[in-house]
């Protein structure tokens, strides 16, 4: 059952990401990327309820993709798998994997389809590039980050409370 909270939590998870995404566009997009925004798909694994939210940000963040509408649709797709992956893993660890694999594949299988580069050995190149951005903002700073706010009770229950 969703509640004003689960609402209001969603549209800030949505701005959020959507905001670092945006605001660190430099770093964002691209074959060599690393978007920061995406630690926030670890709030998933705590609390599934907030996969609504982090799709809608990536959605929009997606509007300033210089792909255009196929990583609006496409990169959001990438997002949506690795989340609905998560809920499926049994520590943050296994959970902050599933967005580097899953935007590794798909984004590189896209950035190939766009033409970006060539279905070669430059492609596998790409899709490491980006799992390994994947892995710099989601493991490493994500996980740290996670922890660390999970450490704060408050701000634990108040992220993992189901009201």
């Amino acid at each position: 059952m969703w509640n004003t909270r689960t609402m209001i939590m969603n549209a800030c998870m949505a701005a959020l990401y959507a905001a670092l995404t945006l605001g660190l566009a430099p770093l964002s997009y691209g074959p060599i990327q690393v978007r920061i925004s995406e630690f926030l798909t670890l709030a998933a694994f705590y609390n599934p309820r907030y996969i609504p939210g982090l799709v809608i940000g990536c959605f929009i963040a997606n509007i300033g993709s210089p792909f255009g509408l196929t990583d609006m649709i496409i990169g959001t797709l990438a997002t949506c798998i690795a989340l609905y992956a998560m809920r499926y893993c049994r520590t943050v660890w296994q959970a902050s994997l599933m967005p580097v694999i899953s935007n590794g594949i798909i984004i590189g299988l896209e950035l190939a389809y766009l033409g970006e580069i060539p279905f070669d050995s430059e492609l596998l190149l790409t899709m490491l590039y980006i799992g390994i951005g994947e892995l710099i903002a989601v493991t490493v700073i994500g996980v740290g980050i996670m922890k660390l706010l999970m450490s704060n009770r408050i701000v634990r229950d108040y992220v993992i409370d189901e009201r």
